[in-house]
């Protein structure tokens, strides 16, 4: 890692010693570690770009959006989910959960703060953490900014001449808009399915962009969810086995989704997100629109034109509105500097279960591909580790002190 020489910018800043550590996020994977640091009793600061906790999902997401997975594997460390809480929380539920979960553990984030750099200093061991309303010099680092901080926009020939609206899904909130106008809806993970249930459920017309295989499980099978099952199964299976037994489950209750313009891959669902971070479409209901016409699967697209999409195959269709489902990047190497920890994606080079701790005081938490329940693991461990480090160190200076004092 580089060092940084402090410039008159530096100069110009606030200048803040954190006693602890810094964590980069107010999102579930932010206040998970934080309320860890709590219960330890270590000191630390949250900064967060915007104005609220979880701004995700608060300022990012569509109004009919649930948990996708049962709610036992989306705690976070410390706080159940009240007892009436249905099996897939809201949104709002959602929501609801966390603010009680920051307001027990006395999570005050400072809001409205980006960072913009922070930069290992090799010559005091210590980080610089900038803002635009100061500068934080402390020991550890957490990047708890998640997969998800910034929106994915492809680059598609024409785009720029629709004159329709061309918005990412993470601006749309309800199909009510979208009523009797045809929409294609570009991605086919989850969001981009769900997208195309709530479109249909408000008379809209979607059409859906499916250009690589997918895998779509049933959320659950004989009202057990299937991801449950899976992760029971791998307490006595290997993955490939798992996989094996989830394909034939598929099969046996969605059919052959081939017909229906949606191939599989060849690698199976759980060893495909294990190594590429592709994770499995659950199918609430978008499925049997597909089978019954109401969506249209097409391929992909070759070009645009004014209220037109020209798919690959030559088709073309007329457009009213396009809704890019195309996922969303982590914004770690815009403000990330001098480290090899993260590689160009913004998600550690190390694979999981060894992505959380890399080197001079930085952690990463909610970058593992898994969820709410890969990144509550890295808290906990990001907190046991910082906090281990911290009574050491705080000891020691107690002694010092002791012994001055003598």
């Amino acid at each position: 890692m580089s060092s940084m020489n402090p410039g008159g910018e530096f100069l110009a800043r606030r200048c803040v010693w954190v006693n602890g550590p810094v964590i980069i996020g107010a999102g579930p994977s932010g206040l998970a570690v934080g309320a860890e640091l709590k219960k330890q009793g270590v000191p630390f600061v949250i900064l967060e770009r915007s104005d609220c906790i979880a701004s995700l999902w608060q300022n990012r997401t569509y109004d009919r959006l649930k948990l996708h997975l049962p709610k036992q594997f989306c705690e976070l460390p410390g706080l159940s989910f009240p007892a009436d809480y249905p099996e897939y929380p809201s949104k709002k539920l959602f929501i609801d959960y966390l603010e009680s979960y920051a307001k027990l553990f006395a999570i005050s984030p400072r809001f409205n703060e980006a960072v913009h750099a922070a930069e290992y200093d090799q010559t005091c061991g210590l980080w610089r953490v900038r803002t635009s309303k100061a500068e934080y010099i402390c020991r550890w680092v957490v990047a708890a900014t998640g997969e998800n901080a910034e929106k994915l926009i492809p680059e598609i020939q024409g785009m720029e001449k629709l004159a329709r609206p061309v918005i990412h899904v993470s601006d749309y909130k309800s199909g009510e808009e979208f009523s009797g106008k045809k929409v294609l809806v570009v991605g086919c993970g989850n969001s981009g399915m769900e997208v195309c249930l709530d479109l249909c459920d408000h008379s809209a017309f979607p059409s859906i962009v499916v250009r690589d295989s997918v895998h779509v499980l049933p959320r659950e099978i004989m009202g057990k969810s299937i991801f449950a099952m899976a992760m029971f199964l791998l307490k006595w299976l290997p993955v490939w086995m798992v996989d094996k037994i989830l394909l034939l489950l598929s099969w046996l209750v969605l059919g052959n989704i081939a017909k229906h313009g949606l191939k599989r891959p060849l690698a199976g669902p759980l060893e495909l997100k294990n190594t590429k971070g592709k994770t499995p479409v659950l199918d609430i209901g978008t499925l049997d629109k597909i089978k019954s016409g109401e969506i249209k699967v097409v391929p992909g697209i070759n070009c645009f034109s004014e209220g037109k999409v020209q798919l690959v195959n030559g088709l073309v269709l007329d457009v009213d509105a396009v809704i890019l489902a195309t996922g969303y990047l982590s914004n770690v190497p815009s403000w990330l500097k001098g480290s090899e920890f993260f590689g160009e994606d913004g998600f550690p080079v190390m694979a999981f279960p060894n992505g959380w701790k890399g080197e001079g005081g930085l952690y990463a938490v909610g970058f593992t591909r898994r969820g709410i329940s890969g990144a509550s693991m890295d808290a906990v461990r990001t907190a046991m580790d910082i906090a281990r480090i911290w009574k050491e160190e705080t000891k020691q200076q107690q002694r010092q002190q002791q012994l001055i004092a003598f």
